[in-house]
């Protein structure tokens, strides 16, 4: 089991780490219940998928902030 975390943007796998357990996660990121249900999901094969924003990704969104408006800026 892992926790992998990958751009909520364009689906980059970001990175992995090697444990499971919801409670570490949000104590890691310190988010709320209603961010863990947001950003944190869990799959069928025992790993736990966080949403989160690649470099890319960020760096987009500084250029052109209009972006935030749009649910699905990438094509």
């Amino acid at each position: 089991m892992a926790i992998r975390y990958r751009c909520r943007h364009c689906n980059t796998e970001i990175g992995v780490l090697p444990f499971d357990s919801e409670e570490s996660i949000r104590k890691l990121h310190q988010l709320s219940e209603q961010e863990a249900k947001e950003f944190i999901h869990h799959e069928q094969n025992g790993d736990t998928t966080v949403e989160s924003i690649c470099e890319h990704c960020e760096n987009s969104l500084k250029k052109f902030p209009n972006y935030y408006a749009l649910k699905n800026w990438l094509q």
